[in-house]
């Protein structure tokens, strides 16, 4: 999403660290293949910003809630300390099937481990430790809550969870905005804002990208 006069939007996109063959190839044929839902896919500035995220905190272990066709999960798994393991949860075997080639490619094959489920149940059935070094929220935005409440707990402190979409196309800053996802996404905003475990900061990239620090 373009949040910017496209000009500045474009002169971003050239000042990002560029996408190598490998992503640009993914976000082709996604679009292709999939231009109903090709929106959903993020942009090579976001998962350059995933990317050196990732490498900022060190991790080790990274959850990805919302996989897709495997983009951002390249980004991050790109970013893994050595041994480190990136955990991808998604429902659809179609599109993380164009995941698994990419990430093949890409040589990161070796460190996802992807689950076909429901994110909610497959967090749930995780561990109650505080091992989690970074995660990434971008899924159905209904799901939001349960999926940050179940990371933030096993988050450890000085970890990372990035969530994207948050600003909703810049509904959550109107009341009368109708759908439950703005109003999901509206009131879990505020709630991390008051969050007394974490400190956080939303930034104006793309569609809104939270950064959620664990004290």
């Amino acid at each position: 999403m373009d949040i910017t006069d496209p000009v500045i939007n474009e002169y971003v996109l050239a000042h990002a660290t560029p996408a190598d063959p490998v992503l640009r190839e993914l976000a082709e044929e996604t679009a292709r293949s999939l231009p109903g839902e090709a929106g959903m896919q993020i942009s090579h500035d976001e998962g350059a910003l995933l990317t050196m995220l990732t490498r900022l905190t060190g991790a080790r272990q990274a959850v990805e809630i919302g996989t897709f066709t495997g983009y951002s999960a390249i980004c991050i798994a790109r970013g893994l300390a050595p041994g480190g393991r990136l955990l991808a949860c998604d429902v659809s075997e179609e599109w993380t099937s164009v995941a698994r080639r990419y990430w093949e490619r890409a040589g990161v094959s070796g460190s996802i481990d992807l689950r076909i489920a429901p994110a909610a149940d497959t967090l749930r059935a995780l561990p109650r430790e505080e091992t989690v070094d970074f995660a990434f929220i971008d899924a159905d935005k209904t799901g939001y809550p349960v999926y940050y409440e179940e990371l933030v707990s096993r988050l450890r402190p000085g970890g990372l969870i990035v969530l994207d979409n948050v600003l909703q196309k810049g509904r959550v800053t109107d009341p009368s905005a109708e759908g439950d996802s703005v109003r999901t996404v509206r009131a879990l905003n505020d709630a991390i804002t008051a969050d007394d475990r974490v400190d956080t900061v939303m930034l104006p990239v793309r569609d809104g990208v939270t950064l959620v620090r664990k004290r």
